[in-house]
C-alpha cells in the first residue's frame, strides 16, 4: 500500500491531478502493483477524504493550544512517531487540522505500531492531498528510506 500511495505523490503533483478510481486502478495495474496493495491504497485515501471533510478550518484547535496523546495513539506512533509530529507542527509545516488528519489515518492503519517510514509517507499524503507546501528539503526527509516500511517502531 505505501509503495502505490508514493508512487502516486510521484506521479501526481496534485491530489486533485489524480485520474478517476477506475482509470487509476488500471494504470496503477499498468505500472506493476497487485490488486490488493491498489485496493488497500484506494480505501485508504478515501478514508482521508472522509475524515478530510469532517475536519472543517473553523473546528480545529487554535494554534495556541497543545495536543495530549492518548495512550493508544502513544502506543501506535511511539515516542519518535509522536516527537516527529510535534516537531513538524512546531517548524509551521502542520497546523492543528492536519496535524489530526495525520493522527486519524496512522490510528486507521491495521497493524500497529506503525513504522517511521510509514509515519513520514502519511505525513506526506496528508500534505499532498490539502496541497500544503512543501519545500525540497521536507520532501526529501519525508521520502528518506532510512527504514522500511514495515520496520517495527521502538519504543
Amino acid at each position: 500500500m505505501f509503495d502505490v500511495l508514493v508512487y502516486l505523490f510521484e506521479n501526481y503533483l496534485h491530489a486533485e491531478a489524480c485520474p478517476e478510481p477506475d482509470q487509476l486502478v488500471r494504470r496503477l495495474s499498468a505500472a506493476g502493483f497487485e490488486d490488493e496493495e491498489i485496493s488497500e491504497a484506494l480505501e485508504w485515501l478515501s478514508g482521508l477524504n472522509d475524515v478530510a471533510g469532517t475536519y472543517p478550518p473553523a473546528a480545529t484547535p487554535g494554534s495556541d493550544t497543545f495536543r495530549i496523546y492518548a495512550a493508544e495513539e502513544m502506543l501506535t506512533l511511539g515516542r519518535d512517531g509522536c516527537g516527529f509530529i510535534t516537531f513538524l507542527e512546531s517548524a509551521g509545516v502542520l497546523d492543528p487540522r492536519t496535524r489530526e488528519l495525520i493522527i486519524d489515518r496512522i490510528m486507521a492503519l491495521p497493524d500497529q505500531p506503525v513504522s517511521m517510514g510509514r509515519i513520514k509517507v502519511i505525513v506526506l499524503m496528508v500534505l499532498w492531498r490539502e496541497a500544503c507546501p512543501m519545500d525540497s528539503l521536507l520532501v526529501d526527509e519525508l521520502l528518506t528510506e532510512d527504514e522500511a516500511y514495515d520496520a517495527p517502531v521502538l519504543q
